[in-house]
């Protein structure tokens, strides 16, 4: 397995992970959505990225959405990662592991001085692996709808 940053050549197998990562969550996504997503991915102005673990024979096994972000109050950036989907067949193989190292090493090269996500409470295999490599903080994440 090695990580790499997502190409055009990874357009299916990202696919696949990311409905499955929909459908664990409960979202419904179509394949337009996804195709939004896609191009946010490969367009360089866009604030969205993806790294994928891959097997040796180049399938996504393993997916991570992430974007830098600005912290004013430290006047520092950070990275925030967004999505992070491990195919159930490759689980316990290191794959989450491996995509969250990638990813500290992204945030170290580009400056940033954390990577932080968040994660559902009863998201309890993913939260045994961040606890492992992070530390869980005090703040509690609130959703508010726009204007109408």
């Amino acid at each position: 397995m090695r990580i790499v940053q997502a190409a055009p050549r990874h357009r299916a197998g990202w696919g696949r992970l990311f409905a499955g990562y929909a459908a664990f969550y409960g979202v419904a996504q179509t394949e337009a959505m996804r195709e939004t997503v896609w191009g946010w991915i490969l367009d360089p102005s866009q604030e969205v990225k993806a790294l994928l673990a891959e097997a040796q024979d180049g399938e996504p096994v393993g997916l991570a959405h992430y974007r830098a972000f600005a912290r004013p109050l430290r006047a520092s950036r950070g990275l925030l990662l967004d999505d992070l989907f491990v195919d159930p067949a490759w689980r316990g193989q290191g794959v989450a592991d491996a995509l969250l190292a990638a990813l500290a090493e992204r945030a170290a090269a580009e400056g940033c001085d954390v990577v932080r996500w968040i994660t559902a409470e009863d998201n309890l295999r993913a939260r045994a692996v961040y606890d492992r490599v992070a530390q869980a903080t005090r703040w509690v994440t609130y959703d508010m709808p726009p204007a109408r």
